[in-house]
């Protein structure tokens, strides 16, 4: 019962140990010490409170065990109610260390199973190492005996070779002895042939003998050493005509690709002509079963006035749909003449501003051929001017100047009747597309300078002004003028000239004749020619700005875009130019469109079909060619 009071003055010691401040310096024996006591303080107080539990269990209160024990349960004693103090202070603690006893035993299980894990792993490694190992023993073992036997072969070659090497000598050597001993003999039984001293002949048998020695050692040297070397000749010309056949070879080979090359393109034309040719036919099955008989024009010869004569003319090189065109003027210009008046159109916004008129208009009945002239002298004062005002107003200011303000109405109606009548007729056509607004006036303007620019080189081409020109400078000056055209569309152009494949270089043309008009304006072939190319080549150079912009026609597009999609397909445009186009294409004045590079550009933007519509009323044409196409 005593026991206690040493307990709590060691407990006491600990606390003050512990209160000492943390500045100073502690030696590892009073750690120790301080460690030692703490452990026996914790074992101390689990024995007491497993004391108190056991006598609870025997049904002995706790209250009898303290009045058996007074000097625990005295409030005297400052040493065990300081102990219950720790001991509540450290309950919470008791459940900590129980959780984190439980999170450590989890951590050391998962730790394990890993370790199993990486265990297995490894010995699973192991095994396929060492059965490598072995594996790779074995092949070491086995190339070892392997050079091993090899070595032996090679030994035993080698003594072979040194034993024929020996033999050989001692063969040439026995063949000499006995070549020398056959000539002593000889030279024995006849000693009176040579008349000279015997020893000097001994003498001189002996050094041709030497002589004879190194002489078949050299010999047998050169061929051993050169016995399979073949003469210098013989390897050049070997080396000549297997060089030959390496270059037939080449040559044969290129050839043999070239023609895999054309096999397979012939192979590709063969499939496509089979395609065209299946589709042409079930066209031709489909126009058999649907199409009407073909008209015979002939009936229109009694119709049209003129009669046959004049029916043959304006049916000559013309298909069905341009026949039907040419009735259809015939029979609107007698419809044309018997009108004495024409409606007004009224002030309408869609009225153009030459029509806009209420009431009856004089038809002025004028000939073809007068419309044809008059339209003629508004082109040359079109071109004077400095083309300020729009060409419909224009087109009312010369009516007016020449015809004065009172008949300027009749005459604008009498001459628009016509215009959209004579359809047929290239003068009348482009003005009608010009005055509608279909057409850029700037193309008809350049089309006429292109065929002044060539008729220009041809005269200059022409040194003896005779009005003729050769063939081959027919075909220098179309060149010259059109660098980007190809060669097919030169030829076009040469048989519209006169030109055909039997014609030689030599040939003479009338080149001023290729640029004259009748007397309804239409213009020859040549220059007809050169108006459907130019046409065509439009619709290309559209069709590829399509292409490269990759957009359907009802997308919208930008201007950033289109420029750059015109410079790709067209890197030689200059500025000016580009400018030109795309202010046609988004409708923008050229001074208002904006740099490169601007923020606003983004914000100009039309449908892609509107944009090539308007690109196609103006005159727009390739100025060089692309990279990737070498110009003509």
């Amino acid at each position: 019962m005593a026991s206690p009071k040493p307990r709590c003055s060691s407990f006491a010691t600990t606390s003050r140990t512990h209160m000492r401040p943390s500045g100073g310096t502690i030696d590892d024996s009073f750690l120790t010490e301080t460690k030692n006591t703490q452990n026996r303080k914790l074992s101390q107080k689990r024995k007491t409170l497993g004391e108190a539990e056991s006598m609870e269990r025997r049904g002995t209160p706790l209250s009898t065990h303290l009045l058996v024990e007074p000097s625990w349960d005295s409030p005297t004693c400052p040493c065990l109610a300081h102990q219950r103090e720790k001991i509540r202070a450290l309950e919470p603690l008791k459940a900590k260390l129980v959780t984190v006893n439980e999170d450590c035993n989890e951590r050391i299980l998962a730790m394990r199973a890993e370790e199993r894990y990486e265990i297995s792993m490894l010995k699973r490694e192991k095994m396929n190492l060492l059965k490598l190992i072995d594996k790779k023993n074995e092949e070491k073992i086995s190339l070892q005996s392997e050079v091993s036997k090899l070595r032996k072969n090679l030994a035993e070659e080698y003594l072979r070779y040194l034993s024929e090497r020996d033999a050989r000598k001692i063969l040439i050597a026995d063949l000499n002895e006995l070549r020398y001993q056959r000539e002593d003999m000889s030279l024995a039984q006849s000693p009176g042939i040579w008349g000279e001293d015997p020893v000097k002949l001994t003498l001189a048998l002996k050094m041709a003998r030497q002589d004879l020695t190194r002489t078949q050692m050299e010999l047998n040297t050169m061929k051993a050493n050169f016995g399979d070397v073949v003469p210098r000749r013989d390897f050049e010309m070997q080396e000549k005509t297997n060089k030959e056949l390496q270059e037939q070879l080449d040559s044969l080979r290129g050839d043999y690709e070239e023609v895999c090359k054309e096999h397979e393109i012939l192979l590709q034309l063969h499939m496509t002509t089979l395609k065209e040719r299946d589709q042409f036919h079930s066209e031709l099955q489909e126009i058999q079963r649907t199409s009407t008989p073909r008209p015979d024009w002939s009936k229109c010869e009694d119709v049209v006035a003129g009669g046959p004569d004049r029916w043959q003319m304006l049916a000559e090189g013309k298909n069905s749909d341009q026949l039907v065109d040419v009735l259809l003027e015939e029979i609107g210009e007698g419809l044309l003449r018997e009108k004495d008046f024409f409606p007004g159109l009224g002030y309408g916004e869609a009225i153009p501003p030459f029509l806009r008129f209420d009431g009856l208009v004089e038809n002025k009945k004028p000939t073809k051929k007068d419309v044809i002239n008059l339209l003629k002298d508004a082109w040359k004062q079109r071109l004077v001017e400095e083309q300020k005002e729009k060409f419909p107003d224009f087109f009312f200011s010369f009516l007016e100047h020449r015809f004065g303000p009172g008949e300027a109405m009749a005459w604008a109606y009498t001459i628009f009747e016509n215009i959209k009548l004579f359809r047929s007729n290239e003068v009348m056509s482009q003005f009608y597309a010009v005055l509608m607004g279909k057409r850029s006036e700037s193309v008809y303007i350049k089309q006429k300078e292109t065929v002044a620019q060539l008729l220009k080189e041809m005269t200059n081409a022409d040194s003896q002004n005779e009005g003729l020109i050769t063939m081959e400078n027919l075909s220098t000056v179309l060149k010259s003028t059109f660098p980007f055209k190809k060669e097919e569309k030169i030829l076009e152009l040469m048989e519209a000239g006169g030109w055909h494949p039997n014609s030689s270089n030599a040939d003479l043309i009338n080149y001023r004749s290729l640029f004259i008009e009748d007397e309804e304006g239409q213009s020859m072939p040549f220059v007809q020619k050169l108006w459907e190319q130019y046409v065509d080549e439009k619709d290309e150079y559209l069709q590829e700005l399509k292409q490269e912009l990759g957009l359907e026609l009802h997308d919208e597009v930008t201007l950033p875009k289109v420029r750059e999609a015109l410079m790709n397909i067209d890197p030689s445009l200059d500025k000016q130019t580009l400018n030109g186009y795309l202010s046609g294409a988004f409708q923008v004045p050229r001074t208002e469109l904006p740099e490169k590079g601007e923020e606003k550009e983004d914000g100009i933007v039309v449908q892609l079909k509107i944009a090539l519509e308007r690109l196609q009323m103006t005159d727009i044409r390739r100025m060089g060619s692309r990279e990737q196409e070498p110009a003509s």
